[in-house]
């Protein structure tokens, strides 16, 4: 897997109430989407405090649609050419704001309904407060995609077998777990994985857990493709 250099999108959401809920499955059809936008920077913020956002960040971008009915139901339609460098990333974030040591439990679930063409990453992307530190979690991926860094070697932890990456973009230090078989259902640990960054290889210190991203980082999708995220949900203490 040839590694890619991947750059922060300099639009940062605020912040949403920092209260974290597990929310269970849906499956309402894509028609019945009670929002959705084909806008760059397109965002909504759910009852429940969840933020979705279409997030067209790359350069030679084509369409893409988002769509949501709640944040555990959700989805976009990707139309972009099938060239290098990533396109967009369309997510669902929670907000932690809490500190690793301050933390009890990190954990997230996940279904999706990804195509099998082109090529892309079904990621978490958790950042501290500052955004100093970015953690991928990358749970499946197709096609031409590669994380950033050289690898750390494989480590089993939060119910799942990564390789691990480690490397820099210019903005910010970037640590990729890349998942040893695809998934498209299940529950991570995410607390763990932090601890293992903080304490056992010392990479960064206590810092305080911001951001909790969940999306598609999209690098080609020509004709259209769609990524359907059927649960989806954060759930901290």
């Amino acid at each position: 897997m040839a590694p890619r250099t991947r750059t922060l999108s300099r639009f940062v959401l605020a912040p949403a109430t920092a209260v974290a809920a597990l929310i269970g499955f849906a499956a309402a059809p894509a028609q019945a989407a009670i929002w959705s936008s084909s806008d760059q920077w397109g965002n909504y913020t759910t009852s429940d405090g969840y933020i979705l956002y279409n997030n067209i960040w790359g350069s030679g971008a084509g369409s893409q649609s988002i769509w949501a009915n709640s944040s555990s139901n959700w989805g976009v339609r990707a139309d972009h050419p099938n060239t290098g460098g990533i396109k967009s990333y369309p997510n669902a974030k929670k907000v932690v704001n809490k500190s690793i040591t301050s933390l009890q439990s990190l954990t997230s679930t996940y279904n999706v309904t990804v195509p099998s063409s082109g090529a892309y990453n079904t990621s978490y992307d958790i950042w501290d407060s500052d955004y100093d530190y970015e953690v991928m979690l990358w749970v499946n991926y197709t096609g031409a995609v590669g994380p950033l860094g050289t690898s750390q070697g494989n480590v089993t932890l939060g119910g799942h077998t990564w390789t691990v990456y480690k490397g820099d973009n210019g903005a910010n230090q970037v640590f990729s777990f890349l998942r040893t078989s695809d998934s498209s259902a299940g529950t991570v640990n995410i607390l763990p994985i932090l601890k293992w960054i903080k304490d056992t290889k010392g990479w960064w210190g206590n810092e305080t857990i911001g951001d909790v991203q969940f999306g598609y980082e999209v690098t080609s999708s020509a004709g259209g493709l769609d990524f359907t995220t059927n649960g989806f949900g954060v759930s901290s203490s």
